[in-house]
């Protein structure tokens, strides 16, 4: 580990189970594992960084809204651009919606061949191309 490398991330989600079929099957397709397990959440590890989602009773808001002050998206690598493909085309069977659809895949300019989904909760990952 080095000073200054990522943890982990922690999403507060208003309903669990949607939020372990999404980004358990994102996470999973980009190579993390199951990590932890308890009734309020769940995580997947890739190397030292893990993400969470959580259910927590402590929440402010019943929804997450990502162009609120706070995160707004979490990006990815993802090898070559069949993969990212791949990656949208079976998103939506999880819970995932192709964003800017009429600029994809390159909604981040022409040198940035990416995928930017949705969930049905608001979170917004995005998929780019190495």
């Amino acid at each position: 580990m080095r000073t200054g490398m990522l943890h982990h991330v922690e999403l507060w989600v208003p309903d669990l189970h949607r939020a372990v079929t999404s980004w358990g099957w994102l996470l999973g397709e980009l190579g993390y594992e199951q990590f932890q397990d308890w009734p309020a959440g769940r995580s997947w590890r890739l190397g030292a960084t893990y993400l969470v989602v959580e259910q927590s009773t402590a929440m402010s808001a019943p929804t997450h809204e990502r162009l609120r002050p706070g995160l707004n998206h979490l990006a990815f690598h993802v090898e070559g651009r069949d993969r990212v493909d791949r990656l949208v085309e079976a998103a939506p069977k999880y819970g995932w919606s192709l964003m800017f659809a009429d600029r994809h895949p390159f909604a981040g300019g022409p040198d940035n061949y990416a995928a930017y989904l949705e969930n049905i909760d608001g979170f917004e990952a995005e998929l780019v191309a190495v």
